[in-house]
């Protein structure tokens, strides 16, 4: 389930791609099926040993292109262990909730981004987002958890005024964002919630099986509830 739109961050095979705060690393396997050459970047040791396997176990079935390279680095984002403009492409997804020094991190991805480059930044929405506050305490106040909900605009300024030109903003995951509802007023735990049980069913079906019905309400839904807010900037060629 993929959140950044790798046509739109302008990804092609042989570029060098940082995925920052990779997580189960969903992003950096699609950069790597891409041909990119690609480092899944966060500070999860467990995470990152899945990722490592999984990209050996792709590179072994053959997913991804000859040449292209895939390896796990585990660091601190408001240090990245990265040279100035090491990186054509960097995709920073849903991380910068959940850093309290968030200027300081996207300092370090604009660092290591080289001229010209282009960055996908994408955070919870704001509205859906400051629903699940509202109906969950335990939803966002947990060790690691959101600190913060951003705006558009505050978000997009924060990244501008780190020497990056806005290109433009999308939404992702108008599904989703009802489940997340449904979980917040049940009980984030309550997995056994026979409505939280259903929709998770129906989000499986989409996400496995991709029916064109699902598809069309995704469409639909995306722009007005969302869950995911991605925005995409370049690295201008010359400093302002």
């Amino acid at each position: 389930m993929l959140t950044v739109d790798f046509d739109r961050l302008g990804l092609r095979a042989g570029d060098r791609v940082l995925d920052m705060g990779c997580g189960a690393g969903r992003h950096a396997f699609e950069m790597y099926r891409r041909g990119g050459d690609v480092i899944a970047f966060d500070q999860d040791v467990a995470e990152l040993e899945g990722v490592r396997d999984l990209f050996v176990a792709m590179k072994e079935a053959g997913e991804a292109p000859v040449g292209a390279e895939a390896h796990v680095k585990e660091g601190d984002a408001l240090a990245l262990p990265f040279g100035d403009g090491e990186f054509d492409r960097i995709v920073a997804a849903e991380v910068l909730e959940h850093i309290p020094a968030d200027i300081q991190a996207i300092q370090e991805l604009v660092r290591v981004l080289r001229p010209g480059g282009t960055l996908a930044v994408s955070v919870p929405r704001w509205f859906p987002e400051v629903v699940n506050w509202k109906l969950s305490e335990e939803y966002h106040n947990v060790p690691g958890g959101h600190i913060r909900i951003y705006t558009d605009k505050e978000l997009v300024d924060k990244i501008s005024k780190a020497g990056m030109n806005f290109t433009g903003k999308d939404y992702a995951h108008g599904l989703h964002a009802p489940y997340w509802w449904i979980k917040c007023a049940v009980g984030v735990r309550n997995d056994d919630h026979p409505l939280a049980k259903a929709y998770h069913k129906l989000l499986v079906w989409e996400i496995m099986k991709q029916p064109k019905t699902l598809q069309l309400a995704g469409r639909i839904l995306d722009p007005l509830i969302g869950k995911s807010m991605v925005l995409y900037f370049t690295k201008p060629l010359t400093a302002a």
